[in-house]
């Protein structure tokens, strides 16, 4: 390898792995603050939540990637433009595709690590990562019962509390409602007032109740239904304790099965197999409805078709379809019997809009399904595509701009991103929505930017200032000389007459 590759590959490292992590940590702080109502008041341990955010930052890192490349091309070649030190290489006769080179070779490698990252690391991440935020969803909340409101958060009760101290914690006006025999509100509590403490192993929650009254409905036992009375008791109480046992507050941590045959925990493999599985039952159904529909709904059979009025035209009761004429039937009837059979026309054409609407419906629901697998699969190529489509906009746009740093290449980085994403969201929305095709709508983006990393490659290696504010200025002028017949100053030149 020449000195000029290793050079170019040293530049690019760097900023490789500081957008890298800067990209992911931002991916990561946005997953914080979309879960962070769920996550929080769960009493997770450290060791739970490391384990969620690890799982979830590998998911991340097939989207991080063309970004942190995007962002270190740019910065990249905009710090050989500023230094000049591109302008030496170029005049070294070292042309810009030249430069690029390794830096591409680098790339094209960083894409296949992508794909395989995305094949078969991002599926049992995925999976890991998912399941983990399911169970942690499941796992109840802290007891945190709040004023005025009824907490329903513990199984077989319904507990109100009118005010609450902060301080003293103490409970004022406390209703407890126990449905832990399913009979409805038949036993109920009130308290004046209460303290509330939870077990030190948080298996039971301690209710100390002060002056107030149970009341209960009691079913009279061994007596027939009809005769059977409900008697009502009250008791009278100074001071109750009452223990609740706690169920549900451990997480409890499911099976990695859970979201088996979910498109996005599956790898390329799996994804073909249920496309094509998914493909089959769809043929198998369309055939099938197409024969359901043929044989129950035109009332055709072997050719012929009855007409249900063997007296009236052929008296066989039959024809050949091809050779039946209808009009003349339908004529030889009596009126009764043409609004009987206007009628009966009716509810049969009624009968399979009916059925062909269902049954569309659910093609159309089988076909959306489908896609979504096929979707996924497209996308395990289409990100990494993207790092090398990214790198044609960065690398070329880095040496036009001439300019290093984090500032001006992440807000360019930042523009083309977004861009990127939009494209991608709005063309997988539409080939999930059957509206495009799967090829289109996953490659939507890639079709937009890769010709303009073709131009920008172009202008860079001519030397094009698309960049210069004056060339810009001079075509406005240009333009404003067409229109006003006025040619535009091109030279600084004294033009007085005598000079």
């Amino acid at each position: 390898m020449k000195k000029v590759d290793i050079f170019m590959v040293k530049s690019f490292i760097g900023p490789l792995i500081l957008t890298f992590f800067i990209v992911l940590i931002i991916f990561i702080l946005q997953f914080l603050w979309m879960y962070v109502d769920e996550l929080a008041g769960k009493g997770l341990e450290i060791k739970v939540l490391a384990e969620l955010l690890f799982q979830f930052s590998l998911t991340f890192v097939p989207l991080s990637l063309p970004l942190a490349i995007l962002l270190a091309s740019l910065m990249t070649f905009g710090n050989l433009g500023e230094f000049l030190e591109l302008t030496a290489l170029k005049s070294a006769g070292v042309p810009l595709q030249r430069v690029m080179l390794p830096l591409f070779v680098l790339v094209s490698f960083l894409a296949v690590a992508s794909f395989l990252f995305s094949d078969y690391i991002l599926p049992l991440s995925n999976r890991k990562a998912r399941t983990l935020l399911y169970d942690i969803r499941r796992k109840r909340p802290e007891l945190n019962i709040q004023a005025g409101t009824f907490y329903n958060g513990i199984d077989g009760f319904s507990i109100k509390i009118t005010d609450k101290d902060p301080e003293t914690n103490r409970l004022d006006r406390i209703y407890i409602y126990d449905h832990r025999k399913g009979l409805g509100n038949n036993a109920v509590i009130y308290a004046d007032s209460g303290y509330m403490a939870v077990t030190q192993d948080e298996s039971g929650m301690i209710l100390t109740l002060y002056n107030g009254y149970a009341y209960n409905e009691m079913e009279e036992r061994n007596v027939d239904q009809d005769k059977r009375k409900y008697p009502f008791r009250r008791d009278k109480f100074s001071q109750q304790t009452m223990v609740i046992e706690l169920t549900g507050f451990n997480l409890d941590r499911s099976g990695m099965d859970l979201f088996r045959s979910n498109y996005a925990m599956l790898n390329s493999r799996e994804l073909g197999y249920y496309v094509d599985s998914l493909s089959a039952r769809y043929e198998v159904r369309s055939d099938a409805y197409y024969n359901d529909f043929n044989s129950t709904k035109l009332l055709s059979q072997n050719g012929y078709y009855s007409s249900g009025y063997e007296n009236y035209g052929d008296t066989s009761g039959a024809r050949k379809l091809e050779n039946f004429n209808c009009r003349a039937a339908f004529d030889t009837m009596p009126m009764m019997d043409k609004t009987a059979a206007i009628s009966r026309a009716l509810n049969f054409a009624r009968d399979g809009i009916a059925f062909m609407t269902e049954k569309s419906e659910s093609l159309h629901q089988e076909a959306k399904n489908m896609t979504r697998y096929r979707v996924e699969l497209y996308k395990k190529f289409t990100l990494p595509i993207a790092c090398l489509v990214f790198f044609f906009i960065g690398a070329p746009l880095g040496a036009i701009i001439r300019k290093g740093g984090l500032g001006t290449p992440a807000v360019i980085s930042v523009l083309f991103f977004v861009v990127y994403y939009v494209i991608s969201l709005t063309g997988e929305k539409f080939a999930k929505e059957l509206i495009w095709s799967v090829p289109l709508g996953t490659l939507a983006s890639t079709i937009v930017l890769f010709p303009i990393g073709i131009f920008l490659t172009y202008k860079a290696t001519t030397d094009a200032a698309i960049m210069n504010a004056e060339t810009y200025l001079l075509f406005i002028r240009k333009i404003g000389a067409f229109f006003t017949g006025i040619k535009p100053e091109t030279s600084n030149e004294d033009t007085r007459p005598g000079t």
